[in-house]
């Protein structure tokens, strides 16, 4: 399996357990998020909806990372540009006022990695393996056949029955 695709299945994976392990399943980042009590009611919906679009981006991404085809270049394309959606989204929200990656009263439980909360830095991971998939996987090129239906040497479909050009 070439590199870039084990990337980008690697960010699905990532990307579809990450936000429910750490909003919802581990103890101490879930008492930060939905088992916070002081969040109310309508955060805790924005949470879990996050929780959810999160599940399914991946989920998404993964596919399109698996299926097989003849040229899976514009499907891996696809899947970086689906998985990186929640990580930009991570790190756009700290641009809105009044955000913040963490609440106050856990700065002493909070991670951090090189100076970031842990879950930049891991947007930040997740991004760059993004990024270095669509480095390695080099251009991306038109297949060239001769076939009725496919394309033609300037890339343009042809018909069945019919002569290119």
């Amino acid at each position: 399996m070439p590199l870039p695709r084990i990337l980008i299945i690697v960010v699905g994976l990532v990307t579809t357990v990450s936000a429910v392990l750490a909003d919802l399943v581990i103890p101490d980042l879930a008492a930060q998020h939905v088992h916070n009590p002081h969040w109310p009611p309508h955060a805790k919906f924005h949470d879990a909806q996050y929780m959810v679009m999160t599940v399914l981006l991946g989920l998404t991404g993964l596919v399109l990372a698996t299926r097989q085809g003849v040229n899976p270049r514009p499907r891996l394309r696809c899947a970086a540009v689906v998985l990186a959606t929640p990580w930009l989204g991570m790190i756009g929200a700290l641009l809105f006022p009044g955000t913040a990656a963490y609440d106050p009263e856990f700065a002493d439980r909070t991670v951090f990695v090189l100076g970031l909360h842990g879950q930049i830095f891991l947007a930040i991971v997740m991004l760059a393996l993004l990024a270095a998939a669509g480095t390695l996987g080099g251009p991306g090129r038109r297949a060239v056949t001769g076939r009725a239906g496919g394309a033609d040497r300037a890339g343009t479909r042809s018909r069945p029955g019919r002569q290119a050009g």
